[in-house]
């Protein structure tokens, strides 16, 4: 086998790889930061991006509601985990609507855009996570209703070069479940 076709399987076999997503919520978390030190969260009914009810977007006690209207995420600026006005705000309403609804709970997640090691991007996704969770709790959210992890680099929403992805990708994520440690 010539060098070329070689690199050419060594490229899909990693980029099939990276479309793995196991136990999202579960424990298989090897390798990432993982900030959960009463060990409540065993899992629950998670409502990530892809599992969002559409028929709730209007109901305000909905996850769908939570995630759409309120909005789940908030990004930051390159090497940064510090909370921009926007940020807030958005976090504000999020404590809003977890402390008006004590039976859910939310797994924090920390990201990073693909630029540094791998090391520096977890640990940047933690300071991120740890930033959102602190807001959270300072606005009224008990402690043991949230959890952090840290994904760094390795769960873009957009994957190219550009500031554009990159923006997109430095973010916490606010992903909430009913039941699990409440």
């Amino acid at each position: 086998m010539n060098i070329a076709v070689k690199a050419a399987l060594l490229l899909s076999v990693l980029g099939l790889a990276a479309c793995n997503n196991p136990d999202r919520f579960g424990g298989s978390d090897a390798g990432l930061a993982v900030n959960d030190p009463g060990g409540v969260f065993g899992g629950g009914t998670g409502l990530g991006a892809g599992g969002v009810d559409q028929t709730g977007i209007n109901n305000p006690d909905s996850p769908a509601y939570f995630q759409q209207t309120i909005g789940d995420k908030v990004h930051f600026l390159v090497d940064q985990s510090t909370l921009s006005p926007e940020a807030r705000q958005i976090l504000g309403q999020q404590a809003q609507w977890l402390v008006s609804h004590p039976t859910y709970t939310a797994i924090i997640e920390g990201h990073a855009d693909e630029q540094g090691t791998r090391e520096y991007n977890l640990a940047l996704g933690a300071r991120r996570a740890n930033a959102a969770e602190e807001f959270l709790i300072s606005q009224g959210v008990a402690s043991n209703r949230l959890r952090t992890v840290s994904y760094g680099k390795e769960r873009p929403i957009a994957v190219c070069s550009s500031s554009e992805c990159y923006n997109q990708n430095r973010r916490a994520v606010t992903v909430i479940a009913q039941g699990a440690g409440a």
